[in-house]
């Protein structure tokens, strides 16, 4: 058999072969690529050519077309400010989420002398609605365009575009010498796409600034108050952290102490949402804000939109918020009840009158003189009281060691003693009792009174704050750092006034009463502490009125008040019989079963 060979014929030829067949596929391989390449070219053209198409026929249609899908989720427009502008505040709105930004009051400064700017990027507002097919559109996120055919002098209005007709519509309106801005929220055609079942909702939040220079005085009146029903005012607490849920909401403050910002809804609205956060913790010079507040307002309306609100930025001034006649003014909190009325219908047009051609210092001592003398009656029936109770007393005395092992004969005697010269150990109560209201309406009024807020007199810079002649290097718990001289001479003044009262009024100390003596020296101690951070005004008013109760009181005694007529007064109604009333006897009466009570007792 004869062995194969390989033929070197077949061998060039297999060699040939594959060197065709490699060049034939790396040729193929080439081409493809040109063409993917070419295919990609094109595609690309065609896509540049259709957004330039669809570009122009947006243009064509209307510039400030926004897609459906691209309103959700906003996108990166250069952000621009607009202004309305009058002579007592100034408004700056961006067109992101078409929001206020700014709001500055022309007139003021804050208490380092800056402009004072309730609103600088530290409010926003956000409608909230959804869309039939399950997205959650916020306003705050949507660019705004500038309506020209709709905005003019103190007139602005932006809208947010779906496409060339459907739309949501913000104005903001300004009136000349208003602080008052007006709101509204409209839209067009929206009913096809938004979720009618739905409840809308604005959100408003704010964080406030602080403008005083004592924080911690100043987060005491910052609060979030508001308005229901038929003219009802509450608020949120002012020292911790609170919510509340309210039915026919009528407006809603976000007080900063002089300052304020409301939000008015045209109709009242029910289930709102409010919510309160103190944000100071300690008498910090570096605390930027007081308060967190935030809002949540349901709002129903079908598909479109057709809301209306207010808004105030401006003074928290009673007199300023009560010329608008929408109760604004209940946000200004001058106590309630009768002390309230005290402040609205007295003290402040007293004060007001005083005040429009006096310095503010001299209209504060001048409206306690008024007020001092108004209740100087009621001092010479307290002096009065004082002065049988100092004549009494060597008997009481005598009283209290004769029976120091009975007590309920001690009581009977006491009071048969009191009866019989016809004084009253209450008597010098209840004269403290009366002036409680006056008491209270004026510790309510000064703190508030927006008229003395940086006003000064004598070494006070600022009326409306604390009157620092010493600034110390460090911090003394429940005091300051700082030394006030007002509620140091209001200390005194109170310790001196405690003495005379204290030294003549009080009987004799019995078992079990408290030691009145460290009373006396516990008050102006506390007078001390608790008024160093708070207003000049007040401790001014306190210095003052117990300065001029101590010269009353020196005056009756030696001008008015004979002590030894009362001497004699108080013998010959001792011997005069006297008729016990109706409290007196049943009390007399139960004293004595209870003596002889405790005598069978004690035989058994």
């Amino acid at each position: 058999m004869e062995e194969k060979k390989l033929d070197p014929y077949q061998l060039i030829g297999f060699v040939l072969i594959a060197l065709i067949m490699t060049w034939m596929l790396m040729r193929q391989q080439e081409q493809n690529l040109n063409n993917q390449a070419e295919d990609k070219l094109e595609n690309k053209s065609l896509i540049e050519s259709e957004n330039q198409l669809l570009n122009q026929n947006s243009k064509q249609t209307n510039k400030e077309s926004v897609d459906l899908e691209n309103f959700a989720f906003e996108s990166k427009k250069e952000e621009k400010f607009y202004e309305l502008k009058n002579n007592l505040i100034k408004i700056f709105i961006s067109n992101r989420g078409g929001q206020i930004t700014k709001a500055n009051l022309i007139n003021f400064e804050n208490y380092l002398e800056e402009p004072l700017n309730l609103v600088d990027n530290n409010q926003t507002t956000n409608l909230v609605f959804k869309l039939k097919d399950g997205r959650q559109i916020n306003t705050s996120k949507l660019n705004f365009e500038i309506n020209k055919n709709k905005s003019k002098n103190g007139i602005l209005t932006m809208r947010a575009y779906f496409n060339q007709e459907k739309w949501i519509e913000f104005q903001y309106s300004l009136s000349p010498d208003s602080y008052l801005l007006d709101y509204s929220i409209t839209s067009s055609n929206l009913q096809s796409f938004v979720d009618a079942s739905e409840i809308n909702k604005l959100e408003w939040s704010l964080k406030s600034f602080r403008n005083s220079r004592s924080v911690e005085y100043e987060n005491r009146y910052t609060e979030l108050t508001y308005g229901y029903e038929n003219g009802k005012v509450n608020e949120l607490s002012i020292s911790g952290n609170d919510e509340e849920k309210v039915d026919e909401i009528q407006w809603i403050s976000y007080k900063q102490h002089f300052f304020n910002s409301i939000l008015i809804p045209h109709k009242k609205i029910s289930n709102v949402f409010l919510k309160s956060e103190n944000l100071v913790q300690s008498e910090d010079k570096k605390e930027k804000y007081t308060k967190f507040y935030s809002s949540v307002i349901p709002l129903k309306g079908g598909g479109d939109f057709d809301f209306k609100f207010q808004w105030y930025f401006g003074p928290s001034q009673y007199s300023t918020l009560s010329n608008y006649n929408i109760g604004i003014e209940k946000s200004v909190n001058y106590g309630w009840g009768i002390f309230g009325w005290i402040n609205k219908y007295i003290f402040i047009p007293l004060f007001n009158f005083i005040s429009s051609f006096m310095p503010f210092g001299i209209s504060i001592i001048i409206m306690t003189i008024i007020v001092r003398l108004a209740m100087s009656p009621v001092t010479y029936r307290s002096y009065v009281s004082q002065v049988k109770m100092k004549i009494l007393r060597p008997e009481i005395e005598e009283i209290n060691k004769k029976f120091s092992k009975d007590a309920v004969k001690r009581q009977q005697e006491t009071m048969s003693l009191y009866s019989r010269a016809g004084a009253n150990p209450m008597s010098g109560c209840l004269p403290a009792l009366v002036q409680l209201p006056v008491f209270y309406a004026l510790f309510s009024f000064f703190p508030v009174a927006f008229a003395l807020r940086q006003k000064s007199f004598l070494w006070a810079d600022d009326l409306s704050s604390y009157d620092s002649i010493l600034e110390l290097p460090f911090n003394i718990p429940f005091y300051g750092d700082h030394i006030s001289l007002f509620p140091i001479l209001a200390s005194v003044a109170i310790f001196i006034y405690t003495m005379m009262t204290m030294g003549q009024q009080q009987p004799p100390p019995q078992p079990g009463m408290p030691n009145m003596k460290f009373i006396m020296y516990l008050m102006p101690l506390m007078m001390l502490f608790f008024f160093n951070n708070y207003s000049s005004g007040l401790s001014l008013y306190y210095f003052v009125s117990n300065l001029l109760t101590i010269l009353l009181m020196v005056v009756i005694k030696k001008f008015v008040v004979n002590e030894s007529k009362i001497l004699l007064q108080i013998e010959e109604n001792k011997k005069k019989p006297r008729k016990v009333s109706g409290f007196s006897a049943r009390l007399q009466k139960a004293m004595e079963q209870a003596e002889k009570q405790k005598r069978l007792n004690s035989k058994r």
